[in-house]
């Protein structure tokens, strides 16, 4: 576990791996507020960092299991209340079921009760915006700091160019979610899986320009008549680790297939 401080964002870093693979995932504490719990498979590794900060509550940005895998922990020694939004509170009181491969990487995650969100929530001296941007998970958000131009991510950004996703996403609703925080007045953005980046807007530009040339280069191939594997070959010859280990749950083939199926042309 690496821990670093931010302009007052104390970032905790940890790592999980599984024979030669491995991700790293970000949680932040800012102002007493606790920005998502990793996962259960760290849980030692961090109940000395919970013992030893002063944590009033805990906000999700959304319910994937490297996000809330401390939760019921925190929940249950510290009294904590969680906060996430209001479609996503069912599914966390619920025994997590996910592949097993995402068991081995992140444990498996106890179930735990949430409040939702409002507009807004408060922190010790700040208030918070509640953005909605769904793509990654239907229900996630992003949690902005008005005041001082924090964006913290969640999975909205993790890379400026996407080569793979999970099955269920959808570029288009990401393109869209990443076009409203871009509409708001931030700088600095803190990701859940690469970190702070001082430049966020910059590199929430960048990643969106991607995407959309990227959309437009697979409804090109497809209107020429190309099939989704071979636009997919095409446009993404080098096949990543993960989806071999995921068995194609992480695939860039889903890229492919989301961008056509939004589109109405399948």
């Amino acid at each position: 576990m690496k821990i670093e401080n931010h302009n007052g964002v104390q970032s905790i870093l940890g790592k999980v791996s599984y024979q030669d693979f491995s991700m790293s995932v970000y949680q932040y504490l800012v102002d007493g507020m606790l920005i998502d719990t990793s996962a259960y498979s760290l849980l030692d590794e961090l109940i000395p960092f919970y013992n030893e900060h002063d944590i009033d509550f805990v906000s999700l940005t959304h319910n994937h299991e490297d996000h809330t895998g401390t939760a019921a922990w925190l929940q249950q020694e510290k009294q904590l209340p969680i906060y996430i939004h209001p479609q996503s509170i069912e599914a966390c009181a619920q025994e997590a079921t996910y592949p097993e491969y995402r068991q081995v990487l992140w444990g498996v995650r106890p179930p735990f009760e949430t409040r939702p969100y409002g507009n807004t929530i408060e922190s010790r001296q700040y208030t918070w915006d509640i953005i909605h941007t769904p793509g990654h998970e239907e229900n996630h958000v992003c949690l902005l700091n008005k005041q001082t131009g924090a964006l913290f991510s969640g999975d909205l950004f993790i890379t400026p160019k996407t080569k793979i996703i999970m099955k269920d996403e959808s570029i288009t609703e990401i393109m869209s979610s990443i076009r409203k925080v871009l509409s708001y007045d931030f700088e600095e953005m803190y990701c859940s899986h690469s970190g702070y980046h001082p430049d966020g807007k910059s590199m929430f530009t960048k990643k969106l320009n991607y995407l959309e040339e990227l959309s437009g280069n697979v409804l090109h191939h497809y209107a020429k008549g190309m099939t989704i594997e071979e636009i997919d070959q095409e446009l993404f010859p080098k096949v990543p680790m993960l989806t071999y280990y995921s068995d194609h749950e992480w695939d860039s083939k889903h890229m492919i297939r989301s961008i056509v199926e939004d589109s109405g042309r399948s």
